[in-house]
């Protein structure tokens, strides 16, 4: 069963959670308890039946058929050859590419599961309405959400995007999306946290809510507020361990630590999530670019998201508000929900600090770090050195937190870096850090493409392949202060 981190709600089923997406009062739906699950009971198995095994205990009230037809988008040829999550060895660290999957991005190993997962919990919670998915983006969640519900009956989604703050084949992708239920909204003047905050309002807002059940509809969401997004997430921290045993980088009895590129927390919450279920993870390394709120809070115990906002090379973690910390938090405070009720109040603007006990449990728990645009670009250009290994932006933030983690602490503990997006979905500033210039000389995005395969040898994926001249949609434009009133427009007048 689940429950609210801010104490307003309780006992809901799983297909409850993952239909709501996020809680009507405010907070966000987390597990009333955690199965154990052991490691070893999963060798020897393929990534579909490991997500059947991971997953299924937290949704008790599935079939478990059903799950089992879910868990097939990883055996079906949606992801690009049979392993959809390999673990890359390059010595004393390992790189678990997560972004063999339609989107080269890692938001597709849950977002292929969602749409299913949506569609048996609305059977399950006795719903007959049309859903309606609202989605921020910082870049690839977008396209991730789209691809994963396109042309889905009864299902309606629109994804919401700071214009000029995703990358272009990120732009082209979300743009280019088929489907007659697909809406893509381009945010001018707003960042990814504003795009965020005006669907909370939205899903908060009792009125559009009203009007919404009138025309048939309920709102739910593809972010991973949404548990059906986190759930899928936590499956590949337990392959990542399997490999690395496999490879022998680990023992049977060994640790491995992890390290997360992270914006909005989710797939640092993921990783959290393992943990208690017995994975043996050691130490979990929180990585952030020049948007440092997270590095700030875990040094001090203050979380100040009313800050300078910058657009980085690492568009996906241009994020001040970092919705999945709200459960991280509602943890390390030992499930004091009114503590997260009064951290989370409106009045703070965002603005809190921690008590010293819940702070001494997060330190103990993540190790934060940041890296800024300069070092960002060393390390791809220093990494492809060393390891003839392509990182893109946000992976080589991570491994430039994970360098600064063993020069403070020397932990040789084997560990796994999430790499979260292909190198081609940021080939201009991969390119720019490769040829040590800081001008591209490519005409556009798509020669950046075909440039960086010829520089690396490495293969564009499929899903990237041909972009520029597939047909476009038109991206409709809105100010912030407006989503809200878009939403009545598109689906109400």
């Amino acid at each position: 069963m689940y429950e609210s981190t801010r104490g307003n709600l309780y006992g809901q089923t799983a297909a409850q959670a993952i239909t709501l997406g996020m809680v009507p009062g405010g907070g966000l739906f987390v597990p009333s308890t955690f199965p154990d699950l052991n490691w070893k009971d999963l060798q020897g198995l393929t990534y579909r039946d490991v997500a059947k095994r991971v997953m299924m205990p937290y949704l008790a009230d599935f079939a478990e058929e059903s799950l089992s037809e879910i868990v097939n988008v990883y055996s079906d040829g949606r992801f690009d050859g049979e392993d959809p999550a390999p673990l890359v060895s390059l010595g004393k660290f390992g790189v678990l590419e997560l972004w063999h999957g339609p989107t080269a991005a890692f938001k597709d190993m849950a977002l292929q599961v969602l749409p299913d997962l949506m569609k048996v919990s609305l059977e399950q919670f006795n719903r007959e309405e049309d859903v309606l998915i609202l989605v921020a983006t910082s870049g690839d969640t977008g396209k991730a959400a789209l691809e994963g519900f396109k042309n889905r009956k009864g299902m309606h989604i629109v994804v919401f995007y700071p214009d000029g703050g995703v990358s272009p084949v990120q732009e082209r992708q979300m743009t280019t999306t088929e489907g007659s239920n697909t809406h893509v909204v381009a945010v001018v003047g707003g960042n990814f946290d504003q795009c965020q905050t005006a669907v909370k309002h939205i899903f908060a807002s009792d009125s559009l809510k009203a009007k919404l059940q009138g025309k048939n509809f309920i709102f739910s969401s593809a972010n991973s507020i949404n548990w059906g997004r986190l759930l899928p997430q936590i499956v590949y921290y337990y392959w990542a361990y399997l490999q690395a045993v496999s490879q022998g980088k680990i023992t049977s009895e060994g640790k491995m630590n992890v390290v997360v590129p992270t914006g909005n927390f989710g797939n640092l919450q993921a990783a959290y999530y393992a943990k208690l279920m017995g994975l043996p993870i050691n130490r979990i390394i929180c990585a952030s670019n020049t948007n440092n709120v997270l590095a700030d809070f875990f040094a001090t115990g203050v979380y100040q998201s009313q800050r300078a906002f910058f657009q980085t090379i690492s568009p996906s973690m241009d994020i001040l508000v970092s919705s999945n910390f709200e459960r991280f938090l509602y943890e390390m405070s030992g499930r004091n929900s009114e503590k997260i009720q009064s951290w989370y109040d409106a009045s703070n603007q965002g603005t809190f600090t921690v008590d010293p006990t819940t702070l001494k449990a997060c330190q103990d728990t993540v190790y934060a770090g940041w890296a800024n645009e300069e070092e960002t670009l060393e390390t791809i250009a220093r990494s492809y050195k060393a390891y003839q290994y392509v990182f893109d932006p946000h992976t080589a933030v991570a491994m430039k937190v994970y360098e600064d983690y063993l020069s403070a602490t020397n932990d040789q503990t084997f560990t796994v870096i999430a790499s979260t997006a292909s190198p081609f979905k940021f080939s201009s500033n991969v390119i720019r850090a490769l040829d040590g210039e800081r001008e591209l000389n490519c005409k556009d995005e798509w020669e950046a493409l075909e440039r960086l395969n010829i520089l690396t040898g490495w293969k564009i994926p499929w899903g990237l392949q041909g972009l520029d001249s597939k047909t476009e949609k038109k991206a409709t434009s809105c100010v912030p202060e407006g989503i809200a009133e878009l939403i009545e427009k598109m689906f109400i007048d």
